[in-house]
């Protein structure tokens, strides 16, 4: 009866509750985008996957806003599982950023107040290109993981953090180089945090920088501002 009292307990901790349900809605290019939605209140998070991921691969960390307070959505992009859209099998030109636009308006017109997107890798990418392409004030906050805008980083409109790891690099070489050039040229406020290692985005979260990595991203979500 106590293992049946604790597991009933655990089960009510928002920090380890499963994606509540599975929403849908349309970009303005006509795609249709799946995403999970974790917890509640006015506050809005967007979580965008990298290349080798998917919407289901930000669980632990959804589950971490959630209980943080943060009304989460963890989306796939089109290409990626049910989500279709015009572009989606030119993976290089595909208009990702419409994809984050989509779920930011969706979490607004849900009730959130402010909205903020954490992207890691391409995903990373499409947060910043979204954040150029918003409305003023329509997203309030972008974390890039390993990644940065594709478009011009001086007509970004959200408060930004860069995280990348010093050794992230592919077959064109290091990521780093790159991703300081488009920092440097960002408006403020802002940040650029590079950690050792070469984990690059997502990957992160599999290492011993992992609880870092987070912390970082709550502090930047929840107003402190970058320095």
């Amino acid at each position: 009866m106590q293992k049946l009292l604790t597991i009933a307990a655990l089960l009510l901790i928002p920090s380890l509750a499963p994606a509540q349900k599975t929403v849908s809605f349309k970009t303005d290019d006509g795609g249709v985008i799946l995403a999970d939605v974790y917890g509640s209140g006015d506050r809005g998070v967007v979580l965008a996957h990298g290349g080798r991921f998917n919407k289901e691969s930000w669980k632990p960390q959804a589950q971490q806003l959630a209980a943080a307070g943060f009304r989460v959505l963890a989306i796939d992009f089109r290409g990626y599982g049910a989500s279709h859209g015009p572009g989606e099998k030119d993976f290089y030109h595909a208009p990702f950023q419409l994809d984050v636009l989509a779920a930011v308006r969706y979490l607004r017109a849900a009730g959130a107040k402010s909205v903020s997107v954490v992207g890691g890798s391409f995903g990373g990418s499409a947060a910043g290109d979204a954040s150029i392409a918003s409305q003023p004030g329509e997203i309030e906050r972008i974390v890039m993981l390993g990644g940065a805008p594709s478009g011009p980083a001086e007509k970004l409109k959200s408060a930004s953090l860069f995280i990348v790891a010093r050794d992230d690099g592919n077959d064109d070489g290091p990521r780093l180089p790159g991703i300081r050039k488009q920092f440097d040229k960002a408006p403020e406020p802002k940040k650029l945090i590079v950690l050792d290692g070469s984990a690059h985005a997502q990957y992160l979260f599999q290492t011993d920088q992992a609880a870092r990595v987070m912390q970082e991203i709550l502090d930047f979500l929840n107003g402190k501002e970058p320095s």
